[in-house]
């Protein structure tokens, strides 16, 4: 990850708090896993995965892939690197704008509904002929926002957006649960 914390995260990353905000995540995971215990080994990858930093990352290495990248473009790749490697990967789907853990699923991504996430991942992975993906998602209907008119908000979205999905703590908290 090469991204910073940001206080939008402070809700549902454990690394993030007031102090930690600005810092880089790869920083801060690294000395939250050594409070837990000093002897573990740590690999900081202080990029944004796509395909000019995929080189980066010797996927043979690893004996298992959990996925949790928000691009979409970057999650495919993934699933790619990981496919050719050999590597078996768990991908998360997208928790944004969900309110119930109870219905988060593993299955395979061509057994999802309902998730938006997933629909367009099942399609990206049927073009590269992907047969199998392993996933967390929610079965649960998205609940739907929308910003009211005179929000300053709508500069930063993105053309055709009405709102950017929200996350309450404990949905990505249980998603990642059962990805471990």
């Amino acid at each position: 990850d090469s991204d910073a914390v940001s206080e939008s995260n402070i809700n549902r990353q454990i690394i993030a708090t007031r102090a930690t905000v600005g810092r880089k995540k790869v920083d801060v995971i690294e000395e939250r896993i050594h409070e837990i215990s000093p002897d573990i080994s740590v690999e900081k990858f202080d990029i944004f995965f796509e395909s000019d930093t995929k080189c980066k990352i010797d996927f043979t290495k690893y004996d298992y892939i959990v996925d949790a990248i928000d691009s979409v473009s970057s999650k495919v790749l993934l699933v790619e690197c990981a496919n050719e490697a050999g590597v078996p990967i768990i991908s998360s789907m997208g928790t944004g704008n969900k309110l119930d853990p109870s219905q988060l699923r593993i299955d395979d991504i061509y057994k999802t509904s309902v998730c938006p996430l997933a629909r367009i991942i099942r399609k990206e992975c049927r073009k590269r002929g992907i047969d199998r993906l392993k996933v967390v998602y929610s079965t649960e209907d998205p609940i739907k926002t929308v910003l009211p008119p005179d929000d300053p908000a709508w500069a930063e979205l993105p053309e055709g957006r009405n709102a950017l999905p929200g996350s309450v703590c404990f949905v990505p908290a249980v998603a990642g649960m059962i990805l471990a």
